[in-house]
């Protein structure tokens, strides 16, 4: 069992672009090891990490319609309401918002939640305060997307930068046909991941859940079923 969970992640693909970074580590620890054996079994450990947080993994989306999966693997932080981010052309109420927080060592390429087309790319400079705090969805460093369903509804989901994570990447663009769980971006190396909801969708998860990105469902507009609740057992 070991040797195949190991061998299962040793065959996970990594994104092109991790390359860059990857190499920067390698040559790094190469130098740290002319140095000191000691500082270059550092590098190569940091080497490796690097290797480990660009994977990019194939997922298995659902493909009903209504569903809503999670945008990013990680823990949902929140589920509260509040006011999308300006400039995306929708009215200042409060929306169902699913925060997932994203640690270092969770899969950081981001996945579309919904079927539909690219209605707006807003990206906002800011902040790098710890993505945990609620605060950060206001404050920090972010690029939100607009898609527009064919029902005439929209989700929004906003990538945020965290205390470690400086760089937003994102591959869509105004107009797309996009699908769920396709990938439309990277937060390097820390971040959260915010969805807002269209009004009548039903959140599905709970704060402390575990979300994998481009597989969980984390909302359902088509559900009559009231918010759900959850213990720790």
């Amino acid at each position: 069992m070991l040797i195949e969970t190991i061998r299962q992640t040793l065959a996970v693909p990594i994104h092109r672009a991790g390359w860059p970074f990857i190499a920067v580590f390698a040559v790094a620890a190469v130098l740290l090891f002319i140095v000191s054996a000691t500082l270059g079994a550092l590098g190569l450990l940091a080497t490796a990490w690097c290797v480990y947080f660009f994977r990019d993994p194939d997922r298995l989306t659902p493909v009903r319609e209504g569903l809503i999966v999670s945008a990013a693997d990680g823990v949902v932080s929140a589920v509260v309401p509040a006011v999308p981010p300006p400039g995306l052309g929708l009215p200042e109420q409060p929306l169902t918002r699913i925060s997932v927080f994203l640690s270092i060592f969770d899969v950081h390429v981001n996945r579309l939640p919904v079927d539909g087309t690219v209605g707006a790319v807003v990206y906002r400079p800011g902040r790098f305060l710890n993505a945990a705090l609620d605060k950060a969805s206001e404050d920090n460093e972010r690029n939100a997307v607009r898609i527009d369903s064919d029902d005439g509804s929209a989700v929004i989901v906003v990538q945020i930068a965290g205390l470690i994570a400086r760089r937003i990447a994102c591959w869509v663009g105004e107009g797309q046909q996009r699908r769920a769980g396709e990938r439309f971006g990277l937060i390097r190396f820390g971040s959260r991941v915010d969805v807002y909801l269209p009004e009548g969708a039903t959140p599905l998860v709970v704060p402390g859940q575990r979300c994998i990105g481009g597989e969980t469902v984390i909302a359902d507009r088509h559900s009559q079923e009231p918010p759900r609740l959850a213990e720790r057992r």
